[in-house]
């Protein structure tokens, strides 16, 4: 009988992205510094913004002039790998690899893929239809967001079982939520919080089906309080 590991594995998918994540930016860190790329180098991360960032333009282009291309479409999901700072990066690393690797023991690995794309993808529209989307749209927090509504979906299912109170499971978002706030009020409002917002949304929302048994447990669940 093989022993069990005293540390669990990192899902494969949740080690990839966070390795995609930190590599950009460390090629974005090297050509500011001139190692790489010249001196064309420097503008190497605005360049990334224009290219694989989301805006209102993107919207526009896909669902009314039906611009269906490569370029626009990967944008809705590309736009989280472009950060705009060093400790941006370090925060999403770190937070991709604590809540995916709690979200890919209770889904499943690839299903932490799913959940970081759909809530980049939700996080991008609702930026769009909620703000002028003038800002552009990049970071990696929308989906961390998703992964973070995953993350409360299933200790909302845990206290439920334990007969606790389901209502503590909304903690970690309530305590980002507050932190925001006072940045906001210290800092300015940055139109972002939408995407982020609708990230956790996104993320919490489609835990329904990704948990084990699906809708049909989230259904059986429902007329049991009923």
């Amino acid at each position: 009988m093989k022993p069990e590991s005293p540390v669990n594995v990192i899902p494969p998918i949740v080690i990839l992205l966070t390795l995609v994540i930190v590599g950009i930016e460390l090629v974005l860190q090297l050509a500011n510094q001139g190692i790489v790329g010249g001196p064309q180098g420097v503008g190497w991360r605005l360049e990334a913004v224009r290219e694989y960032g989301f805006s209102g333009r993107v919207f526009e282009q896909v669902f009314e002039r039906g611009d269906y291309s490569v370029d626009m479409l990967k944008r809705f999901v590309t736009y989280p790998f472009v950060n705009g700072a060093l400790t941006q990066v370090a925060f999403c690393a770190a937070l991709t690899l604590a809540l995916g690797k709690f979200v890919g023991e209770y889904y499943g690995g690839l299903k932490v893929l799913v959940v970081y794309l759909f809530s980049a993808i939700c996080g991008a529209v609702a930026y769009v239809l909620l703000s002028s989307g003038t800002y552009p749209l990049f970071g990696g927090f929308p989906p961390v967001y998703g992964l973070i509504g995953a993350y409360t979906y299933a200790l909302w299912l845990r206290l439920s079982q334990a007969g606790e109170n389901q209502l503590l499971a909304f903690r970690l978002i309530g305590v980002l939520l507050l932190i925001q706030l006072i940045y906001g009020l210290f800092f300015g409002v940055v139109p972002t919080w939408i995407a982020e917002l609708a990230g956790f949304f996104a993320g919490f929302g489609i835990s329904v089906l990704l948990a084990p048994g699906g809708w049909a447990a989230f259904l059986a669940r429902m007329r049991q309080r009923a």
